[in-house]
């Protein structure tokens, strides 16, 4: 039995993903098979259905747990609230409760300029990641307070550092750490356990950065000093689960950087 066994975890943006050369190429994908590793039955949303769908198939084919997928879209002119409401009450007609919340999902116009940003594009981070993080914190809090659960936010070095051509994306992800920051110190009375963490990992999207945006990749985007880029699951998913295992509660409220190799770092 894993560490999560019979646990339920609700993953936003947990599609399946892969890099060009098979390993786990998204950060919520690689979440998703470290905790479908340890047991825990997880719920997970994103826009693209087939992803989803993949996603179910082969988690539930290897580790024998189950997989409800979602289809969600965050977004401006929606009715978000609404969206993710229902996603919550699937998630209690399946499975009866809610153990952990990761809020990966976050789309942005990464390469452009500060200058040059339009409001469409301001939009699209600032709905799909901080928005969605605060909605789903929300209408999850009720059912994490029941099981003194866990919420794991993902911010990000963009916010941190100041990258350029990531205006937009950088102010959903601080917005983020501020709003993980004030849950941590709400909802410690609730025994709740709420942690951010900025991570530094090569997936599909950064492979995408580079191919769309090379001079924005060179100037923003550096290896490690250990010389990797952190693993989406082997790194940043085994973080995930530490951070749900109650002899991490004392953590709560941390902002964690992780690098390839390098761990955590408050």
């Amino acid at each position: 039995m894993g560490f999560l066994t019979g646990k339920t975890t609700l993953i936003t943006g947990g599609g399946r993903a892969v890099l060009a050369n098979g390993e786990a190429g998204s950060i919520g994908y690689g979440i998703a098979i470290a905790y479908a590793k340890e047991g825990s039955n997880l719920v997970i949303t994103g826009r693209n259905v087939n992803k989803l769908a993949d996603a179910k198939k082969e988690l539930e084919q290897l580790y024998g747990i189950k997989v409800l997928p979602i289809q969600a879209d965050i977004s401006s002119g929606a009715d978000n609230a609404a969206i993710v409401s229902s996603v919550v009450e699937q998630t209690i007609s399946t499975f009866g409760g809610i153990n952990v919340l990761i809020n990966v999902a976050q789309s942005s116009a990464s390469g452009v300029t500060l200058s040059e940003h339009t409001t469409e594009q301001f939009d699209l981070a600032i709905y799909s990641g901080l928005y969605s993080t605060f909605h789903y914190m929300q209408a999850c809090y009720p059912y994490l307070a029941k099981s003194h659960g866990s919420v794991i936010n993902f911010a990000s070095g963009a916010g941190l550092f100041g990258n350029y051509g990531q205006s937009s994306y950088a102010a959903a992800k601080e917005g983020i750490r501020g709003l993980t920051r004030v849950a941590a110190t709400e909802w410690s009375k609730d025994g709740i356990n709420v942690n951010v963490i900025c991570p530094l990992a090569f997936t599909s999207k950064l492979e995408q950065f580079k191919n769309a945006y090379p001079e924005a990749f060179e100037k923003n985007v550096h290896t490690p000093p250990m010389g990797y880029f952190a693993d989406p699951e082997k790194h940043i998913g085994r973080v995930c689960v530490q951070l749900a295992l109650p002899d991490f509660k004392y953590m709560t409220g941390e902002t964690l950087t992780l690098e390839g190799g390098l761990g955590l770092r408050p």
